[in-house]
This record gives structure tokens, C-alpha cells and sequence, in this order.
């Protein structure tokens, strides 16, 4: 079965945006016991989102680490990377990068954020018209 894809537009033109609302989402994921993987452009992006997990909500808990080709030892840890997501590890993947995530058997929801940024929304499209030639309707919500 093809995994949910649901594309999240936001009203703001920031990357800081998109990465505050991938923040919520991985919380949610966490709460709800799903192995999570947030794909990112490059390190300093996967740093930049370890980071904002620790201090984005003042009593907010989302265990979380860069993902190096190591699983971590809990199974509910939200891991972060610029490869693609391990395969056990796709039952919910946030896509910030620009690209379409690889291997995507088995993950069971994809969410991908874009700001409202012209060259971002661009980027979006692109993915959109992958994610119909493998046979998924994306949803779109704008925020």
C-alpha cells in the first residue's frame, strides 16, 4: 500500500517556519509511538533541527539524534539525516530537504513542508508530479 503523502504549505516565507511546524509533527509522531525520520538538505540543516527539538516548546520531550548509519537504541526516537531514511525506520518521514525521499516502502504518511517562498513551492511541484507518477494523490493543506 503507498504511503500518505501530505503536502503542508505555511503562510510564512522561513525556513525557521518549516522547520518549527516539522517540530510538531515529531512530536505528535513521538507521542503516538511511530518511528520518525525527518529528512534535511545537509548537516548543518539536520544540526539546525536537533537544536530546535530541544527548544522549540518550553515542556516539550522528543528524544531525537542524527541518524549516521547507526539505528538508535530506542524505538521510539525521532531520528534526523540527509540520507535515505533507514527502511525500518519509515513509518512517518518529514521531508525538508528538496528532493523526494528514496525507498519509501515502507513508510505509512510522508509530510512535506514547504514555506511560501516561490523557489520552495517550485521544488514542491516537482515532488508532487513524482509522488503521481508512483501512483499517490498527495494531499495539499495550506496553513
Amino acid at each position: 500500500m503507498p504511503p500518505k503523502v501530505n503536502f503542508y504549505v505555511l503562510s510564512s516565507q522561513s525556513e525557521q517556519g518549516r522547520q518549527a511546524f516539522a517540530c510538531k509533527l515529531a512530536e505528535k509522531a513521538f507521542r503516538l509511538g511511530f518511528k520518525t525520520y525527518i529528512q534535511t538538505n545537509s548537516l548543518q540543516q539536520a544540526q539546525q533541527m536537533d537544536t530546535l527539538l530541544w527548544t522549540f516548546r518550553p515542556n516539550s520531550f522528543v528524544p531525537h539524534e542524527i541518524y549516521q548509519d547507526t539505528l538508535p537504541g530506542t524505538a521510539n526516537t525521532v531520528i534526523i539525516g540527509t540520507q535515505p531514511a533507514p527502511v525500518s525506520w519509515q513509518h512517518t518521514l518529514i521531508n525538508l530537504s528538496t528532493h523526494c525521499p528514496e525507498n519509501i516502502t515502507q513508510a505509512e504518511q510522508i509530510f512535506e513542508l514547504l514555506d511560501n517562498d516561490e523557489t520552495q513551492k517550485q521544488a514542491g511541484r516537482l515532488r508532487y508530479r513524482h509522488y503521481q507518477t508512483l501512483g499517490i494523490t498527495p494531499n495539499t493543506h495550506n496553513m
